[in-house]
């Protein structure tokens, strides 16, 4: 008789979790996006949990993409929304594979087309002709995509005072400056000028494998480029492979996922993203994350 055994690839345990605290004039509709996407459910150690003060009911949705909703009517007055949970994800870097090619445009699947398009903050059509002056020589495939990262990594400057909550990818560009997501953005923009299918992607990422640094956490966004047949990870801001990525939700650019939606006036009063990574059940392990109030755009 044969033992068959099943490879179980090492994993880091974290803590997640959020805390709002906003004000609004009158009851008003709102929706949040901060739950672990319906992919990373198997992943999941331990329930989530909710809690609302003033306590009310709280509606779980889930759309198209796997992205999960979760909306509520909140009172006039102060609202104070927590999240948390525990979860294992894979100890290892983001994927690395520099002969994936670029698939034609011809063989795409149809589900990738409208990430070849125009959004709201990916002004594709501004940046076309220097998208193609600039990496039109660089190989086709990861390659390429990787030039674009590599020259947006060099050509932005990471700086908070810069966030301005309708910047497009060419008014990063002409500032020098922004936030991940204008550099999500810029990036995703360019591949799209390239007929590279690319699409935003927000998430957990704290300071899981790298010292801790002087930034607070925060929500944190990078994109994913179609090469071949699958979707890679690919991350402008930072622009070398990361450990315990959580993907929250995925979308043409941030318009489509932000982590609050609200359906009238509110003031965000209170912020707070929680990245801790656990020791592991059978060793323990020094936490490499940090809890500290941030401001919803890194």
């Amino acid at each position: 008789m044969t033992a068959s055994f099943r490879f179980c690839p090492a994993s880091v345990h974290l803590a997640l979790g959020c805390r709002l605290e906003l004000q609004c004039e009158a009851p008003t509709p709102l929706l949040t996006l901060v739950r672990p996407h319906l992919s990373l459910q198997p992943q999941l150690l331990s329930p989530e949990r909710v809690e609302l003060d003033p306590d009310r009911t709280l509606e779980a949705l889930i759309d198209r993409h796997g992205n999960r909703w979760s909306r509520m009517v909140a009172p006039a007055g102060i609202t104070r929304f927590r999240y948390a949970t525990t979860i294992a994800c894979p100890d290892a870097a983001d994927p690395v594979e520099p002969s994936a090619p670029q698939c034609p445009v011809q063989a795409l699947p149809i589900d990738t087309y409208p990430f070849l398009m125009a959004s709201a903050y990916c002004d594709t059509p501004a940046l076309m002709p220097l998208a193609w002056d600039q990496f039109r020589a660089v190989p086709e495939g990861w390659p390429r995509v990787q030039a674009i990262c590599d020259w947006v990594h060099q050509r932005i400057r990471f700086d908070y005072d810069a966030v301005a909550p309708h910047k497009t990818a060419s008014q990063t560009l002409a500032d020098a400056a922004g936030v991940c997501r204008d550099f999500a953005h810029l990036a995703i923009s360019l591949c799209r000028c390239l007929n590279i299918p690319a699409r935003y992607c927000t998430g957990y990422l704290g300071y899981t494998g790298i010292p801790v640094g002087e930034a607070p956490v925060d929500f944190s966004a990078w994109f994913e480029a179609f090469l071949g047949d699958r979707w890679y990870v690919f991350d402008a801001r930072h622009n070398f492979p990361r450990r315990g990525r959580v993907l929250i939700a995925r979308g043409r650019d941030a318009g489509d996922v932000p982590f609050l939606l609200s359906f009238g006036e509110h003031q965000l009063l209170g912020f707070e993203v929680i990245t801790e990574e656990l020791p592991a059940p059978s060793a323990a392990r020094p936490a490499a994350g940090r809890t500290c109030a941030g401001t919803a755009q890194g």
